[in-house]
């Protein structure tokens, strides 16, 4: 019971593990009982094993079972794994295959554990299980396996250059398969399809040539019923037929396959039933079909032929002919629906192959159709006797009739005794023979062609005597329908002299006869005449009159028989003996394939008459013989060597002949160097193979007759021979002459008499002369290349010999071998020849070095060919491979023949060879070159395209003796190389090939599957670890000369130190801590080491090396290393830098392994990109990752934040000529042409991005360069067309989104604001997130999360949307609490996303909630009240309902409530210090007042007459909120608070608010910005791309709680990234309002306008641009010209159109105002803003600033001031920076942004106050009745306190100038050289140059 359970318990564990159970003989015995029960053989399967050691420390375990069952079992394991795999990646077809071939293969493998297979069958199993086995491999991409016998080979039992065949071999047979020499083709009759059958019929199938007009085939005929199917359907042999022997010359297209259709009945088709009771063969049709039809391969199955019949019966014979020439009006179809079905099908391989391949065909039955005649190839056996007789046509008299005859030819085979010989006419293959043959008959025709071919196989015993009789008949067409004889004609099949009828044509005498002639009595007739061309001389006269003939063509095909009379004279030569002479003379004329019919009995004749009389017939004899045997070379007869073989063991007899042979052979080869005409000699050489043949066997005989005498005389006459032979292969001939030839023949085929010469000579005599006669060759290669090409054959041949086999004669061949292989491969010839010749030496090499024969060969070979060996692979291998594919091929085989020839001998070489070779070298610079060429060879050898990728077998076996032989010469390189001998070159190779060693891809064992990598560990252990420990070994050996390999090695040693070794790491870790050592003593630190280390770190971990483990391996062991160090702080400061950096490096390519691109993408990207320029200021590396984060952008299309990142490039380059190199995608270009490059691809992906703005400011940064060198139109295109785009297309507002990271699941626990997609909300945002991070759980609240969440062992994601506040509810409770998000870096930016840095929040009172609140109402009204007016909207109603949610505020209340809120009494008491507050709330309250007036006179205009009864709903209610507010006279509303509207839009008014800059509350203060844009703040539809700014933005947001409200707050100059939260529409047009004109504007202004309305802004100071402007030069002074002049109201006075100078720079900033200048004493008028770009600090604080009031009286502020006008009146800041100008307007919104300041300092002040110009006292006073009024200006600006001024990069900052350049004037804005008052312009300074800096070299 426990051993069954045991067993169980085994079997189950097999099942899932690989078989390790090592049991004890006792155990094992009890367990075999148990094991005789069945049930255990379900479980348990012993394998009987046998363990080897080997010598080295690895050792083998080998199964003694069939290894066939051992890689099967194998390699069903490894696919079990990847067949799953397979459906995994869902690759069905290749699944299913797999699945069937490994059931197959179990089914197989288990009829071999059976045991009961025979020997035959088990090898078929075999095959069949390789087959299978390799097909799987080939398609799962594994190796290829060698094979021997079907099984797998050890590389170690065999050479290596063996091992390299084999595999090439396999690896041949899978890529090209063999193309077959023979051919065949099966054909299967179906059925014939013909609506007028009713008679039997008869159809003939043949082959036939239309090239030369003839059949090639004999015929396949059989025999239909009357419905048109087979006669015998029990017998597949007659409906199918294989036509076999067709050579590749006859698949060509003008081969055809012909179908003649007899029909068996009446005479007529026609006629009646009883008309003739006779049956009659009649012409019905033929069918023909090109054999180039199956030359596809196809399977031909139901084809249907159409058959078609002559339109003259007399033109059937050539039927077949008119069809494939399609003579159309020779014939027509039989009928409409008639087709013969067949089935066709072309087979290749020989006969014997294609009776395996397809069993079932020959199983079933089917006849064999031959070709006519011989095959292409002759076998010997082969017998045949077939006389073929076709019987071609008649001549026939009409007998007295009327009409012609109907003539029926009837043939018989008669023997000698007159009796007809029975079955031996075959009318084709598929019918048995028959005794007479019936022709078919031609309706009256007295001159029928039949052309019908028969086959008579006649045994030759038959022949002698028999003839062949033809009677012919008259068939009548009357009821009897009888058949009259009316002529004969007869022929002999064999002449009086034994020769058989000749192969022709011959005419045939028609003998008249009567019906009742008894032709049985041959005797009668057979002393006739036959034939017309054979006439006995008595009977001439009488023959001549007979007018009738009939023509036969006969053609013998026989092995027996013959037609030649001479050569039956040269075998009957004893009966002639006169004529010898001349019958060895003729023999050359016979024919070929008569002569080996006879090639016995021809032989005994030759040797025969040479024994009669040597001295008359010897020369003779010898000729004819030389004649027979060149006739075997033929290819034809090549298959009767072994006839000749078999006669010369066998039937040979003359024991004299070789006398007479040797003798004849020397007088040839003595007349060599002397004949003039060389051919006959040539025959003779090229026959000495069978001459020494004759002659070995001769002397044999003459020996055992003789008991051995002459033995010394029959030495010395071979020896004389081959001394003769000697001095004629001695001989140089120039050129390619006669005797060179003779030379080549002779050695072509001298090797193939070695072996008969060792019959009769000992080994070591035969070796000696064939040295001899191969060192007598000359040894000036230049002189025939022909020659020296058979020379080197000849020696391929003598390696490859019996004699070379044998170590004795070796030993004595080898040096003459390898004299002739060094002298060729010196001269780089015949390299394919020489390849194969050293395989074929080294094969023979047994692997068991230890014999003493082999070590010396080795000795002798490493001698002479080790050092040409390297030199001829370094050759071929630098030469460029050839483009022909075959020619690549053989380029490949020669390359890896050597390869692997060169692998052998060094894997044979000991200890005692290496000591040698080392020792062998005089001089140390002879030992340097061999070790730098064989350094090189190796890194040759272990390149990928060394081998195929399968071979991973034999790259296996290179590496075991490459890094053997590396461990043998490492010593050498100790010894020899080091202290004062130091070589760097040899060093620097040796690492080299080291490390390339170490990262092949093929010793990766991590990549193996678990039973591949056990294997090589088993065979070879891990050769990584074993070249690793060796490098640092050597590394230790260097001492003081490492510092040359510092920084050089660092690269390649980090590579090893990648590979996921732990013992490779743990060993080559350590040498960076010696490397750092080493550094710090040279220079003092290791920032060669650091650099080195960072550079490659980068390019390795892209491509996939390395993971945590290593990082955190390389920090603990270098922190080690260093603990005791004197540099140990800068030590570590450089690990932990490099440390981070590939944890960086590790999640940047852990999340480019995903598909799409995400934040994780773009953010780890970004992380790189900050940390190569903050931490490690790689110039390189950042700006590669700038341009791998910009493709990321556009792949995801996100173009805004591509151009930002394109941004980053641009600024480290300069305007300048300076040449840059190649780089990336760039050419080699100056940095001008870069930076244009980089210019117009970020404007490109502004425009993408709807960031129009942006593309504005650059288009002019561009168009300064331009224009300097007067390109003016490019630009201003591209300008124009953006401006287009901002007036007429409209954009996306983007949602802003909070997301916090918290849980110790998270890797970190962050906030981050991202910036969404187009049209995604809340919900779509969150599912993308969660989508990201599965396990993460969302909050459901905004609040901030307590530590519980912080702690939690999980994921959370709070999420939520920056929003506006809330409006008027319970307003005197309403506090806020606004939350600032300081985020790292502006949005938008490089990224969607940027890290919350900072967060602060602040309380909010009701009452500033409640301004804030109106503000915001206030300024969404006008925005669509602009809209509107100009025609921007395309609906009207988002205006109808923003004036309904005001007017009748039905959920809030309205302004109403805030009166019930503030203005009561109670509050104001209780609160005095809010009265200025308050003041501002009513303010805000009458001007929304205004503005509902005014909305509602524009809502007039263009509502639609369905809506009209709303809009007087709200005419109603706003009258009702007038009176609720106390406004009665629009005058007083605008005496206390004027408001203006340019273009017919009311004018906004300046926010009182601290911090409220948009709908949304969140305030974002970026830390540092790519991109600083001064001006184009525009408050546009979308809140991102019109986004001028990097310093982005204002968001507003209130949780869903509303306690907390997220104020994003801005830097100096940023402009609201959610203004248009105020717009009802999501989508709102995005042109400002600046650029449209109104009505009334000509078009000259608004051209003038929109020219000037985006003016370069100055550049700030930065650390790449300071500040060297004189204070004496920041003023600018500009006369106000037509074009360009703002225009005011006419009514106005001069003092107060006079305004305030301009401050220290030309601002685009929309809410930049100067201070106002009120106690200088002069206005001055403002300048128009150049072209060119000004320079300007950056703003350093902020103070209040106050403008002047306008110069209006409040009496004018009446209705008027609604009135459209082209330029309303501006306050003085606003004009210095005009919305006209700067294009501050955007949306109908206020040209001061809500969040802009002045940046002004104590200089700007000063400067203003000594320029002001005449007239301020005016303004002063405006402004002091402003301020007793207490009612602010319109357009007054707020402190705000910013703490990072961020300076704007200089890509988008204007050069320092102090004038505009000369350049001229913009069309319709010409400037005017004076001012308006008369004074004089200022001279302009010259302009400072910016000060040098470090520009990007890329």
């Amino acid at each position: 019971i426990w051993i069954k359970w045991l067993v169980f318990m085994i079997g189950s564990w097999l099942l899932s593990a690989e078989p390790k159970i090592t049991l004890q003989l006792p155990f094992l015995v009890g367990l075999l009982e148990c094991l005789k029960e069945d049930y255990c053989l379900c479980y348990l399967h012993i394998h009987f094993v046998v363990v080897v050691q080997f010598h080295r420390q690895f050792e083998m375990v080998i199964p003694t079972e069939d290894s066939v069952i051992t890689e099967m079992t194998s390699t069903l394991r490894d696919w079990g794994t990847m067949w799953k795999q397979l459906y995994v990646r869902n690759e069905g077809d290749l699944f299913h295959r797999l699945w069937h071939i490994m059931n197959e293969i179990l089914d197989l493998r288990r009829q071999v554990l059976v045991g009961h297979l025979t020997h035959d069958r088990m090898k078929d199993v075999k095959r069949h299980i390789t087959a299978r086995l390799d097909w799987g491999n080939e398609q799962l991409g594994l190796d290829l396996v060698p094979r021997k016998e079907y099984a797998m080979v050890d590389p170690e039992d065999i050479s290596i250059t063996e091992l390299y065949r084999l595999m090439e071999h396999r690896h041949r047979k899978k890529d090209t398969p063999a193309q077959a020499s023979s051919h065949h083709l099966f054909v299967q009759m179906k059925s014939l399809m013909c609506s007028n059958l009713g008679e039997e019929l008869e159809v003939i199938f043949s082959l036939f040539d239309s090239k030369e007009n003839r059949p090639i085939s004999e015929r396949f005929f059989l025999r239909l019923n009357r419905n048109g199917l087979p006669k015998a359907p029990d017998k597949p042999e007659r409906q199918c037929s294989l036509f076999v022997d067709l050579g590749s010359s006859e698949l060509r297209r003008d081969i055809y396959i012909t179908v003649h259709i007899i029909r068996i009945g009446r005479m007529g088709a026609g006629e009646k039933k009883n008309a003739c009771s006779v049956q009659y063969r009649r012409p019905f049709g033929c069918a023909v079909l090109s054999i180039a039809d199956l030359l596809t391969g196809e399977t031909k199955d139901d084809l249907i032929l159409k058959v078609y019949m002559c339109n003259t019966e007399s033109e059937w014979y050539q039927i077949h002919e008119n069809i494939i020439k399609k003579l159309n009006a020779r014939y027509n179809l039989t009928g409409s629906n008639a087709g013969l079905a067949v089935s066709l099908q072309l087979l290749h391989g020989d006969i014997e192959q294609i009776r395996r391949e397809y069993s079932s065909v020959f199983s079933h039955g089917v006849s064999i159709t031959r070709k006519l005649g011989f095959s292409n190839i002759i076998m010997p056996g082969e017998m045949r006797n077939d006389l073929y007789i076709t019987i071609e046509r008649g001549e026939f008299e009409k007998g007295g009739k009327s009409v012609a005859r109907n003539v029926e030819v009837t043939m018989f085979i008669v023997e000698s005794s007159g009796q007809t010989l029975k079955d031996f006419i075959s009318f084709g293959s598929g019918e048995p023979p028959a005794s007479e043959y019936h022709s078919f008959v031609l309706y009256h025709n007295n001159s029928p062609r039949w052309s019908e071919l028969l086959k008579l196989p006649i045994p030759v015993d038959k022949f002698r005597g028999a003839h062949i009789r033809f009677e012919f008949r008259h068939c009548s067409t009357k009821e009897k329908g009888e058949k009259k004889l009316f002529g004969f004609s007869f022929v002999p099949l064999m002449q009086e002299d034994g020769r058989t009828l000749p192969d022709g044509t011959h005419e045939l005498i028609v003998h008249k006869c009567e019906e009742n002639t008894n032709l049985q009595d041959t005797t009668r007739y057979l002393k006739l005449p036959f034939s017309k061309g054979i006439l006995l001389g008595n009977n001439n006269q009488a023959m001549k009159a007979t007018k009738e003939s009939f023509w036969i063509t006969s053609f013998l095909c026989s092995t027996k028989l013959t037609q030649n009379g001479d050569m039956l004279d040269l075998l009957k030569w004893r009966t002639h003996p006169d004529k010898i002479t001349g019958c060895l003379s003729k023999l050359k004329e016979i024919d070929g394939s008569e002569i080996v019919k006879f090639l016995q009995d021809t032989l005994d004749t030759l040797f025969g008459i040479l024994d009669e009389n040597s001295q008359k017939y010897g020369s003779k004899v010898f000729d004819s013989l030389v004649h027979i045997i060149n006739l075997l070379q033929d290819s034809k007869f090549h298959h009767f060597k072994p006839v000749m073989d078999t006669y010369i063991e066998s039937h040979f007899a003359g024991a004299l002949a070789y006398r007479d042979l040797i003798k004849v052979l020397k007088w040839y080869v003595d007349r060599i160097t002397e004949a003039e005409r060389q051919e006959h000699i040539q025959e003779v050489l090229k026959a000495q193979e069978y001459i020494f043949k004759y002659i070995v066997q001769s002397r044999r005989l003459f020996s055992l007759a003789t008991g051995g005498q002459n033995e010394e005389e029959f030495r010395r006459c071979i020896q004389e021979l081959l001394m003769s032979v000697r001095f004629f292969l001695s001989q140089e001939s120039k050129g390619s002459g006669a005797l060179s030839q003779s030379q080549a023949v002779f050695l072509s085929s001298f090797p193939a008499v070695y072996s008969e010469l060792l019959k009769l000579f000992d080994v070591r005599e035969v070796a000696n002369l064939v040295q001899d006669t191969l060192g007598s060759l000359p040894t000036i290669v230049h002189v025939d290349d022909a020659l020296q090409a058979v020379k080197l054959q000849c020696i391929g041949k003598t390696v490859e010999s019996q004699l070379y086999t044998n170590p004795d004669s070796r030993y004595i061949l080898l040096p003459v071998v390898l004299h002739h292989l060094h002298m060729h491969l010196q001269e780089q010839k015949d390299l394919i020849m020489c390849a194969r010749i050293l395989s074929n030496v080294f094969c023979l090499i047994k692997k068991n070095s230890s014999e003493k024969s082999v070590l010396e060969e080795i000795d002798v070979i490493v001698a002479s060919l080790l050092d040409i060996l390297l030199r001829t692979i370094l050759e071929i291998t630098s030469r460029p491979q050839p483009s022909g594919s075959t020619m690549r091929l053989q380029f490949q085989d020669v390359t890896g023949e050597f390869v692997a020839c060169l692998l052998s001998l060094l894997r044979q070489m000991t200890d005692r060879h290496y000591q040698q070779l080392l020792d062998s070298f005089n001089t140390k610079e002879e030992l340097r070159d061999f070790l730098l060429q064989i350094f090189t060879v190796f890194r040759i050898l272990i390149r990928p395209e060394m081998f195929p990728k399968d071979w991973t077998v034999m790259r296996l076996v290179a590496n075991n003796v490459i890094i053997t032989t590396v461990l043998y010469l490492s010593d050498a390189l100790r010894k020899n190389f080091l202290n004062e001998n130091f070589d760097y070159k040899i060093w620097d190779s040796y690492f080299y090939l080291a490390v390339i060693f170490i990262n092949q891809l093929c010793l990766q064992l991590e990549m193996f599957t678990p039973s591949k990598k056990k294997k090589v560990l088993e065979k070879y252990g891990d050769m990584r670890v074993t070249m690793g420990c060796e490098i640092f070994s050597m590394w230790q050996n260097l001492g003081e000369h490492k510092l040359h390999f510092i920084p050089a090695l660092i690269g390649p040693f980090l590579e090893v130190t990648l590979i996921p070794q732990p013992d490779l790491r743990n060993v080559m870790i350590p040498i960076f801590h010696d490397m750092m050592d080493w550094e710090q003593r040279r220079s003092g630190n290791f920032k060669q080491v650091e650099a080195k280390l960072i550079d490659k770190l980068d390019s390795l971990m892209s491509e996939g090396k390395g993971d945590e483990t290593y990082r955190e391996l390389f920090n603990s062991i270098l922190l080690k290393k260093i603990e005791r160090e004197t540099w140990r702080e800068s030590g570590v400061s450089l690990i932990a830098t490099v440390t981070r950096l590939m944890e960086r490096l590790l999640d940047y390519r852990d999340c480019m392994k995903m598909g799409e691109v995400d934040g994780k993408k773009i953010g780890c990207t970004v992380s790189l990109l900050n940390f190569y320029k903050t931490e490690l200021n790689k110039e390189e590396m950042y700006i590669r990752y700038i341009h791998k984060l910009y493709d990321l952008h556009l792949k995801a299309q996100n173009f805004t934040e591509a151009a930002y990142t394109l941004l980053l490039y641009d600024e480290l380059l300069e305007w300048s000529d300076r040449p840059l190199r190649e780089f990336l995608t760039y050419p080699m270009q100056t940095e001008w042409q870069r930076k244009e490059h980089l210019h117009l691809a970020i404007i490109q992906n502004f425009d993408r991005g709807k960031c129009w703005e942006n593309g504005i400011l650059l288009c002019r940064k561009i168009a300064e360069q331009y224009e300097s060198y007067y390109d003016y139109r490019k630009p201003e295109q591209d300008e124009a067309s953006l401006y287009d785009k901002i007036m007429d297309q409209q954009r996306l507002e983007p949602e802003f989104f909070r997301v916090g990271f918290y849980g110790k699941k998270f890797p970190f626990s962050k906030k981050f604001v991202c910036r969404g997609h187009d049209y995604e909300r809340l919900e779509a945002f969150q599912q993308r997130m969660l989508n990201e991070f599965p396990h993460a759980i969302a909050m459901q609240h905004a609040n901030q999360p307590d530590e519980t969440i912080f702690q939690a062992e999980a994921q959370y994601l709070q999420i939520y949307v920056l929003q506006r506040e809330g409006g008027p509810g319970q307003h005197q409770n309403l506090w806020v609490e606004r939350t600032s998000l300081y985020l790292v870096q502006s949005l938008p930016g490089i990224s969607r996303w940027f890290e919350v840095e900072k967060r602060e929040v602040v309380e909010m009172s009701p009452l500033e909630n409640a301004t804030e609140v109106l503000e915001n109402k206030n300024q969404q009204l006008k925005t669509l009240i602009s809209q509107c007016q100009t025609r921007q909207m395309q609906n009207i109603n988002p205006l109808t309902m923003c004036l309904n949610g005001v007017i009748d505020a039905a959920v809030n209340g309205g302004v109403s409530r805030y009166q019930e809120a503030f203005f009561v009494k109670e509050y104001i008491l209780s609160h005095p210090e809010d009265g200025e507050k308050i003041a501002r709330l009513r303010e805000l309250m009458l001007e929304q007042a205004q503005i509902l007036e005014f909305g509602l006179a524009v809502h007039e205009k263009f509502v639609p007459q369905d809506m009209r009864p709303l809009h007087k709903k709200l005419v109603d209610q706003f009258f009702v909120m007038k009176s609720s507010l106390g406004i009665q006279e629009f005058s007083a509303c605008i005496q206390a608070s004027p408001v203006h509207f340019p273009n017919g839009s009311p004018r906004v008014c300046r926010n009182s608010a601290p911090a409220s800059m948009s709908p949304d509350g969140t305030r974002v203060i970026p830390r540092r910005s790519p991109l600083s844009y001064p001006a184009v703040n525009r408050y546009s539809s979308s809140s991102l791309s019109s986004q001028a700014s990097a310093e982005v933005s204002n968001i507003t947001g209130q949780s869903e709680s509303s306690d907390e409200v997220f104020n994003m707050q801005p830097s100096p100059s940023t402009s609201s990234l959610s203004s248009t939260h105020s717009a009802s529409p999501n989508v709102t047009s995005s042109a400002p309002s600046s650029a449209r004109a109104s009505p009334l504007l000509s078009d000259k202004h608004k051209h003038s306008r929109e020219n000037s309305c985006l003016s370069p802004r100055e550049r700030p100071c930065s650390a790449i641009y300071p500040t060297p402007v004189e204070p004496s030069q920041r003023l600018l002074f500009n006369h106000i010209g037509d074009g360009a002049l703002p225009r005011s109201d006419p009514n106005l006075s001069a003092p107060e159109k006079a305004v305030n100078p301009t401050p220290s720079s030309w601002s685009l900033d929309s809410g930049k105002e100067a201070k106002n200048m009120s106690d200088g004493g002069k206005l001055i008028s403002p300048p128009v803003p150049p072209r060119p770009t000004q320079t300007a600090s950056p703003a350093r604080h902020t103070t209040s600033v106050s403008p002047s009031p306008a110069g209006r009286s409040p009496l004018k502020g009446s209705l008027q001031s609604f009135t459209p006008s082209p330029v309303e009146y501006h306050s003085p800041g606003l004009i210095s920076n005009s919305p006209i100008l700067s294009g501050s307007y955007s949306s109908g919104i206020s040209s001061l942004s809500r969040c802009s300041t002045s940046e002004t300092s104590g200089f700007e002040n000063q400067v203003n106050e000594q320029s002001v110009a005449p007239g301020s006292g005016h303004s002063g006073s405006e402004e002091l009745v402003r301020k007793e009024s207490k009612t602010p200006p319109p357009y007054s600006v707020y402190e705000r306190t910013l703490r990072r001024p961020v300076p704007l990069p200089h890509s988008l900052s204007i050069p320092i100038t102090a004038e505009p350049p000369a350049l001229p004037p913009k069309p319709l804005a010409a400037r005017s050289g004076h001012l308006e008052n008369g004074t004089r312009r200022m001279d302009p300074g010259p302009r400072p140059r910016p000060l040098p800096r470090k520009v990007s070299q890329l």
